[in-house]
């Protein structure tokens, strides 16, 4: 950019101005000539200059916009997770209050534990004198007992079995034979079935590292598993369930509704996606380096469905032939971020569309109803199409006029893309008001995703 183009505008002493006063008419116009020329050259500059300038404060305005949405963007208005909001922030936001004094509800069923009728100890504690005058009762017959129980885990210590094998000498032929051993006793020292379930079940339910794991059988049953020995423990269990994971993935196929997401995976200092797909009673996790179709049509459950596969949008799922449910709770969050962010009503209006329709469908269900009348479903549709109505004009899409000069695909804000999508995709976004099968959000899967993000890696 220039600098200051006044300053560079020829300065004309009053002397010259005589000289050309005095030379005549066209000295004069000359001279007023030349001065137009250099002020417009300087004018052309200077537009030239703030034209730039515009231009940057356009890219830092945008730039500042973005930083801004970034840091607004927690777990309560993003799919970011709760983890990721900071401590600060986490505090900052207060629940509302429901009135409700803490502690259990009235009506509310307690965990306390029951007591047992044949517990394995009995302990008797005497009355050996009165409380009141204090005489000796060593002699009287207890009337009853009060009982109180104490449940425990009693002390762990590992048990080694021998196996001795028999050894005989034939006395007719002189043939030594040898029993054989049970199935599984391989080596002079191993370690049992269950020893090694149970560290199968720490390393992979508990989601210990394998140094953990391996610290927590040292400190708990004072066995020194070393790490290459528990590795080789989990390859081994790997191998065995093939099977039956195998049958999962086939089962899954077959169901009516499957939950679908996918998270980031530290796999050797190596980014993966780990894919899970489940429902209730089956979960199905797969590891894969990349997050898409690619990897989808190798674990082979979204290319052969033929139910409904519930998840959050991610175009790589909508290429499958099924039918599709999306995730509410996702679109929460998104409006929350419209509504807070943007001051857009119509996100709040949304937001109030998507809870009471849901509590609707709730009611019924609990009612022994199958479906909603089918003029309960026409009103949802009809308001969800006003909401979309205002969301469309609160953020039409970018045009050309309004963008001289920029090519490609135009930029569309975050709520422009929101209201198109939930315009687009309305039925899969309400298809939980014509199937009660279907759930209102992808809560399951997330649940799994959730759990997957604190795995541990090797």
């Amino acid at each position: 950019m220039g600098g200051n183009s006044a300053s560079r505008l020829p300065r004309i002493s009053r002397e010259h101005i005589l000289n050309a006063y005095k030379a005549g008419p066209d000295a004069v116009v000359s001279l007023v000539e030349y001065l137009q020329e250099q002020f417009q050259g300087s004018l052309d500059e200077l537009s030239n200059t703030l034209a730039e300038l515009s231009e940057t404060n356009k890219k830092l305005v945008a730039r500042i916009q973005a930083l801004e949405e970034k840091i607004n963007k927690d777990s309560h208005n993003s799919n970011k997770p709760p983890s990721s909001d900071g401590l600060a922030r986490r505090f900052s936001r207060k629940r509302q209050s429901s009135g409700k004094k803490p502690g259990g509800q009235k009506g509310h069923e307690g965990t306390t534990l029951p007591m047992v009728k044949h517990p394995q100890h009995v302990q008797i504690h005497e009355v050996k004198r009165c409380h009141g005058c204090g005489r000796s009762l060593q002699h009287e017959k207890p009337r009853g007992y009060e009982p109180r129980q104490v449940f425990d885990i009693p002390p762990i210590v590992v048990q080694v079995s021998e196996h001795r094998a028999q050894i005989k000498r034939c006395p007719h032929c002189g043939e030594l034979s040898v029993a054989a051993f049970p199935e599984g006793v391989n080596h002079k020292t191993q370690y049992g079935t269950r020893l090694k379930a149970f560290a199968v079940y720490l390393k992979n339910y508990g989601f210990l590292s394998y140094d953990r794991t391996a610290q927590a059988f040292s400190d708990l049953f004072s066995i020194p598993l070393s790490v290459g020995t528990l590795a080789s423990i989990d390859q081994r269990c790997a191998r065995r369930v093939e099977g039956v994971v195998e049958q999962i993935r086939q089962k899954l196929i077959r169901e009516k509704v499957v939950h679908f997401d996918e998270t980031g995976l530290n796999i050797n200092g190596k980014l993966y996606w780990l894919h899970g797909a489940g429902t209730q009673g089956l979960t199905y996790y797969y590891p894969h380096e990349r997050r898409g179709t690619a990897a989808s049509d190798q674990i082979g459950i979204l290319p052969h469905l033929r139910g409904n596969a519930v998840h959050d949008n991610w175009q790589a799922y909508m290429k499958y032939d099924c039918s599709h449910s999306l995730c509410n709770a996702h679109h929460i969050r998104e409006l929350t971020y419209v509504y807070e962010q943007g001051g857009q009503p119509w996100a709040q209006q949304m937001i109030g569309l998507l809870l009471e329709s849901k509590q609707t469908v709730e009611q019924a269900r609990k009612a022994g109803k199958k479906r909603l009348a089918p003029c309960d479903i026409r009103e949802y549709e009809n308001r969800y199409q006003t909401i979309i109505a205002a969301g469309m004009k609160a953020n039409p899409p970018p045009n050309r006029v309004d963008n001289p000069g920029k090519r490609g695909r135009l930029k569309r804000s975050k709520a422009c893309n929101l209201v198109e999508r939930l315009a687009k995709l309305e039925k899969e976004t309400l298809r939980y008001l014509y199937d009660f099968r279907i759930p209102f959000d992808n809560n399951l899967a997330y649940a799994a995703r959730g759990i997957s993000k604190i795995m541990p890696t090797a």
